[in-house]
């Protein structure tokens, strides 16, 4: 992996605060520049423009988020694999919230010029948890419903994780886990 320049990394750590803190659409390059502490045409250099930068902040994140939920299914089987994906998801909201939020906000949007490069990887993410639900899911089950499934995991894991660091930032990791898993046990409509 090639090294980041100090300028190039303040760069992407000034847009990323602002990103989180205004959204991508309400953040300018002026103020990246000047939250980095660079010149704007510093800023330019780097990342020819807006697009360019809040893409790479994206896909960098939504590719460490896949890499995250594949080694995690690794790590067990059966609902197992998909306890640890949601509680390694929950962890990494927690030690990254203002690429979490720019996530969730952005994620789904089809508007945006890094929405392909984005797409690509949040199906990657997807995917890898679909893959932890075949041993899991009824035979004959479409993938399609597969995938159905894994994204309704993968979103209420992210806003899950957002309420959580939001609302009740003092719970632990296990308990939101536990809640967000909950959910997807078929106990709530059993009334268990």
């Amino acid at each position: 992996m090639p090294r980041i320049s100090a300028t190039k990394q303040a760069i992407l750590a000034a847009a990323l605060e602002l990103g989180a803190l205004h959204g991508i659409s309400g953040t300018t390059m002026d103020e990246v520049a000047e939250r980095a502490g660079v010149a704007k045409g510093s800023v330019y250099y780097n990342f020819t423009s807006k697009d360019k930068l809040f893409g790479e902040l994206l896909t960098t994140g939504v590719s460490s988020l896949a890499e995250t939920l594949r080694t995690a299914r690794q790590s067990a089987a059966g609902f197992g694999a998909i306890e640890a994906m949601v509680t390694e998801m929950l962890t990494l909201i927690a030690g990254n919230q203002p690429l979490a939020k720019m996530m969730a906000a952005e994620i789904f949007r089809t508007d945006r010029a890094w929405q392909d490069a984005v797409s690509v990887l949040r199906r990657e993410a997807v995917a890898e948890i679909g893959a932890a639900l075949l041993p899991l899911v009824p035979a004959g089950t479409s993938e399609g419903s597969r995938l159905l499934m894994a994204g309704g995991i993968f979103g209420a894991t992210l806003v899950g994780g957002l309420e959580w660091l939001l609302f009740s930032p003092e719970a632990p990791v296990a308990e939101v886990s536990a809640a967000i898993l909950f959910t997807f046990s078929g106990k709530l409509a059993a009334g268990a």
